[in-house]
């Protein structure tokens, strides 16, 4: 076989492997699109469980409305599987929690609006609720690339938040030490 002919096979195959793993032409919302790209991509790279470790200066809550051992489920879809799962509390704190947005450290695109991050994951911040569109620097690493990176911040909410133990919808293994859910991110069992 000519040298041609090899180069011109191996371009049409690559050509025929870039098409099939592309959308093969369906349109689709471009909006929608990138949300579940990033939800995938933002998916992919969050690290499920945790030590449970929390930074000191954060408070247990006093009289949280789910008590640590108790179950919940879970109405939130911050990660694939989370949504409707059946929670263990494992921790319950009084603090300020933000969505932020930021590109992570290690290059990856663009995060808009991660849930959540806590006042005490926030370098420098202090006791005041941070205003949107404040930058600050992220000391927590729920997902690769978080932590160190300059973000800004999107909204924020004074509420309880909770670290839970969960199996997720879609099965797999346990998730340990998830944080964070929010007080209005779960229901009663």
């Amino acid at each position: 076989m000519s040298k041609k002919v090899y180069l011109g096979i191996i371009s049409l195959v690559s050509i025929l492997m870039l098409y099939a793993c592309g959308n093969g032409g369906e349109k689709t919302n471009s909006n929608e699109s990138m949300d579940n790209n990033s939800k995938t991509e933002e998916n992919m790279h969050m690290n499920h469980s945790s030590s449970g470790e929390v930074p000191s200066s954060l408070k247990v809550a006093e009289n949280p409305t789910f008590k640590v051992g108790s179950k919940a489920i879970i109405e939130a879809d911050h990660m694939e599987g989370m949504n409707g799962a059946e929670a263990t509390i494992v921790g319950a704190y009084d603090t300020t929690v933000y969505t932020i947005s930021y590109t992570p450290t290690n290059g990856g695109e663009r995060v808009e609006n991660h849930k959540w991050v806590i006042q005490e994951e926030i370098k420098d911040a202090g006791d005041k609720t941070l205003e949107p569109g404040t930058e600050v620097t992220i000391e927590a690493d729920h997902m690769e690339g978080m932590e160190g990176v300059t973000a800004e911040i999107d909204s924020s909410e004074k509420t309880t938040v909770y670290m839970v133990n969960y199996t997720p919808t879609t099965g797999g293994e346990e998730v340990k030490n998830h944080k964070w859910v929010t007080e209005s991110e779960l229901t009663n069992k």
